[in-house]
């Protein structure tokens, strides 16, 4: 139940980083997409403009006939204002000559309709009138003064050689619909490519996960198995214990011989050579290249001799080199703990201030000695 927990709230943490990193990365990108597609539509119409003005200058120079020109310039863009971009033309008065929408056509631009705001600038006060009057060459956006009329992107190029003056217009409802499927489409690809995201993620966190307690179940396993390997060393430990106190208590002056070499050993406790009895000694270490000598009750006393001599003239069974620094007596032993890398750690009874560490390598040879 836990691990259902923590993988929902990993859900629901890694769609929400993923939805709300998007929301403002989305927005960014469709204001980015919206801009761009308005830098080209205003290239596109200061190109569109130009051509046509060429265009109608030259048949203006071949063909004299005004009406012949507009009858052909107004057949080729009638019906295309629903388009992002298209054509129309005025004269100097201001006056529509050309629409795509014929009732348009003989409309007059006043002074006081519109006016200009160049893009990436402030509004200018230069109203669109004065644009076609003067026929300067130019573009922005034209605001007119009806609020129910929209604006649009135009640019103004006027015609060689006539008093016409061409104007290409954007449609903003049209540019407006296309931003607007434009963030729809992106917010579908972001919601469905958010919702891949986070469910891949979901699932290799899964994965992962699922591996990793795997491998914690196989390493508290081993754990286990090592704690009742330890427990077992302790167990036997005590018993050995309990049956080397019971034959100290039954035991005979002709059975009361060590098997050991020696039964004591000559020790110093100051200017004082003191004998030790080897029953007596709990453990055996070396400091400073100085070898001390502690007995059963805390005594310390020391030897000229080193651990190597000392201990070839010990009982096996009874005494263990626990590292080149130590031999203990198995009645020393209080606990047997794990440490470290497959290591082993010794509690003695006396306390040492030494801590008492057998190799992994030696770890084996322990345990067998323990189980003697």
């Amino acid at each position: 139940m836990k691990k259902d927990k923590l993988y929902l709230f990993t859900f629901l943490s890694l769609l929400v980083v993923v939805y709300i990193c998007g929301y403002f990365s989305m927005n960014y990108l469709v204001s980015l997409s919206a801009e761009q597609f308005l830098k080209i539509q205003i290239e596109s119409s200061k190109r569109e403009a130009k051509e046509m003005a060429n265009l109608i200058s030259y048949q203006a120079q071949q063909n004299p006939d005004r009406k012949v020109i507009i009858n052909n310039v107004q057949s080729s863009i009638e019906k295309t204002d629903t388009q992002t971009g298209f054509i129309c033309m005025f004269d100097q008065t201001g006056k529509e000559v050309c629409h795509p929408d014929p009732a348009r056509i003989g409309a007059m631009t006043l002074p006081n309709e519109s006016y200009i705001s160049k893009t990436h600038n402030e509004v200018n006060p230069e109203d669109f009138y004065n644009y076609i009057k003067n026929k300067t060459e130019g573009g922005g956006i034209r605001r007119f003064s009806n609020p129910d009329h929209g604006t649009e992107i135009i640019y103004l190029y006027p015609v060689k050689n006539t008093d016409w003056i061409i104007a290409s217009h954007a449609n903003i409802k049209s540019i407006n619909d296309q931003v607007q499927n434009l963030k729809f489409y992106f917010i579908l690809v972001y919601i469905s490519t958010g919702a891949l995201i986070v469910l891949l993620s979901f699932f290799m966190i899964r994965l992962f996960g699922s591996r990793y307690e795997r491998k914690l179940e196989e390493k508290n396993e081993n754990l286990v198995n090592e704690v009742l390997s330890l427990s077992k060393l302790n167990y036997d430990l005590t018993n050995y214990k309990s049956k080397l106190e019971l034959n100290e208590q039954i035991k005979t002056p002709e059975t009361s011989v060590l098997p050991s070499n020696k039964k004591r050993i000559l020790t110093h406790l100051k200017n004082e050579i003191v004998t030790l009895e080897i029953d007596q000694i709990a453990y055996i270490y070396m400091e400073n290249t100085i070898t001390y000598v502690k007995d059963v009750n805390g005594k310390v006393s020391t030897s000229n001799s080193s651990l190597d001599e000392i201990y070839s003239d010990l009982d096996n069974t009874i005494f263990f080199r626990a590292n080149r620094q130590f031999i203990l007596a198995i009645k020393s032993i209080d606990k047997i703990l794990k440490y470290g890398n497959n290591q082993l750690k010794i509690e003695v009874v006396p306390k040492s201030a030494i801590d008492v560490i057998i190799s992994k390598n030696k770890a084996a040879e322990f345990k067998a000695w323990l189980n003697k």
